[in-house]
């Protein structure tokens, strides 16, 4: 495993570690020479960075990682910019992107748990967990997770693919939603899909999963098959929904999400089956 949380970091204050800073929900990157990345010094302090608050993260290929928040609104060094984490994947890889999706879900979590829900006093951190815990009721609060499937559904050589009200560019993507309360993932498959566009599937196969944080989701990732029914988008959530040939997709996510991996394995699976025929 490339990643191991831990609880306790290292004493020695002088080793560079890897900071994952934010201001806002924008990830701070440092240049080396010709390259930006996620600065990896000491303390933030060295890169004239004053953090509100750190938290300890864990070890990374065996270097120590740290999460920060920084106070909004202030000008940087020349040799450090803060970007949209969506848009630093590019940069990043994999592994660094990952950290950093983590990073910012407990940051998250830190601005939204500073007091108690059930009796309102100010939390502190937990000695032993990676939680936060009341020191006058005793209640702990986790890092929230909230579970959401997504699911490219395949129909022959085609894939259907939607285009959200939300999306700030005319974008394509595979159908998504949260899982309510007493549903199993199947069932909230089932039920996204007939809600927003109107069609039946079969054949849920399970690919994969990814953290994101917007908010702090859990991206469960499906195939489906088409099982009938007629595409008709919501017009809510949803306002343009269609069958797309694997040789003419429109613009869809990129490669930071698993909407794009999912969709990309569609696009293989159908060259597959191309060199077959």
């Amino acid at each position: 495993m490339a990643f191991v949380p831990t609880l306790r970091p290292s004493s020695d204050a002088t080793i560079p570690v890897w900071w994952f800073a934010f201001s806002g929900d924008d990830l701070v990157l440092a240049r080396q020479g010709d390259i930006w990345s996620v600065p990896r010094v000491p303390q933030l302090e060295d890169l004239s960075l004053q953090p509100c608050r750190t938290h300890y993260l864990g070890r990374l290929q065996g270097q120590t990682c740290y999460a920060a928040d920084l106070p909004g609104g202030r000008d940087y060094p020349p040799a450090v910019r803060a970007e949209a984490l969506r848009s630093v994947y590019p940069l990043l890889g994999d592994e660094l992107f990952g950290m950093a999706v983590r990073a910012l879900q407990v940051l998250r979590w830190d601005r939204t748990h500073k007091y108690c829900g059930r009796c309102g006093s100010k939390t502190e951190a937990h000695p032993k967990e990676a939680a936060k815990i009341c020191p006058r009721c005793g209640l702990m609060a986790f890092p929230r997770l909230d579970p959401v499937v997504i699911v490219a559904i395949r129909r022959g050589s085609r894939i259907l693919l939607a285009r959200a009200r939300r999306f700030r560019q005319p974008m394509f993507s595979v159908v998504a939603g949260f899982v309510e309360v007493g549903e199993t993932l199947e069932e909230a498959i089932h039920r996204e899909v007939k809600e927003e566009v109107g069609i039946q599937v079969h054949n849920l196969r399970y690919v994969a999963s990814q953290q994101w944080p917007y908010p702090h989701s859990m991206m469960i990732g499906f195939s489906a098959e088409y099982a009938g029914g007629e595409v008709v988008p919501d017009g809510e959530e949803i306002v343009e929904a269609a069958w797309f040939e694997v040789n003419a997709l429109p613009r869809i996510p990129d490669k930071a999400s698993i909407a794009r991996r999912l969709i990309d394995r569609f696009v293989a699976e159908c060259r597959v089956d191309e060199g077959h025929a």
